[in-house]
C-alpha cells in the first residue's frame, strides 16, 4: 500500500467514523470466507457498514478524537469494524444474532457516539436496545393510552345501566 492508498485509506475510516452513531470492533479469526460473506450481507440489510481495517490506520485516522486512548486495547489484532448510521444497535444485533451460530465471531469492544463500551456491555446492552421501530410504536402507545382511558370512562355509565337492566331481567326471571 503506497502513500496515497494509505492517506486515502485513513481519511475513509475517519469520514466512517465522523458520521456514525456506533461502531462495533469484532475478531472475525477462524471465520470461513463463506461466513464472512453471510456476514456482510446480514450487515447490508440492515444498513450497516462493515469493513477489515489494519489497525495502524484505525489509531491514525482517530488519534485526535476523544475516545481514542480508550480504543488502544481494542484494535489488537484481526480487526473489523461494523459502524451503524441510523440506529446505535444495529450493528450489534446483528453480530449477537450471526454469533448464535458463529462462535467464532467475538465481540471486541464498540463505541456509542463518544462513549467506549465493553464487549459485554456492546453485546448485553447495545444488542437489546430497541430500534426506531419499536421505540415509535413504544411513543404511539404511550400517546393513545390517555385517550383510550378516556373513551372507557366516557362508556362506563351506559356499560353499567346495562349490565343493571340485565340483572334486573334475570332477578325478575328468578322469582
Amino acid at each position: 500500500m503506497n502513500r496515497a492508498e494509505r492517506t486515502a485509506s485513513i481519511n475513509e475510516i475517519r469520514e466512517r467514523f465522523d458520521r456514525m452513531v456506533s461502531a462495533v470492533f469484532v475478531d472475525y479469526a477462524g471465520m470461513t470466507v463463506e461466513d464472512v460473506t453471510r456476514l456482510r450481507e446480514e450487515f447490508r440489510k440492515s444498513g450497516v457498514e462493515y469493513k477489515v481495517c489494519k489497525n495502524t490506520l484505525v489509531h491514525r485516522a482517530i488519534h485526535d478524537l476523544p475516545y481514542a486512548e480508550a480504543l488502544v486495547p481494542v484494535l489488537k489484532g484481526m480487526t473489523g469494524i461494523a459502524w451503524s448510521y441510523e440506529e446505535p444497535g444495529a450493528a450489534a444485533k446483528v453480530i449477537k444474532t450471526f454469533a448464535k451460530d458463529k462462535k467464532k465471531l467475538k465481540v471486541k469492544g464498540g463505541v456509542v457516539e463518544s462513549d467506549v463500551l465493553s464487549a459485554a456491555k456492546v453485546e448485553n446492552v447495545l444488542a437489546t436496545m430497541p430500534g426506531k421501530d419499536e421505540l415509535r410504536s413504544q411513543l404511539l402507545a404511550t400517546f393513545m393510552a390517555p385517550m383510550q382511558s378516556l373513551v372507557a370512562q366516557l362508556n362506563a355509565p351506559q356499560q353499567n345501566f346495562a349490565y343493571l337492566l340485565d340483572a334486573r331481567k334475570r332477578q325478575q326471571e328468578e322469582g
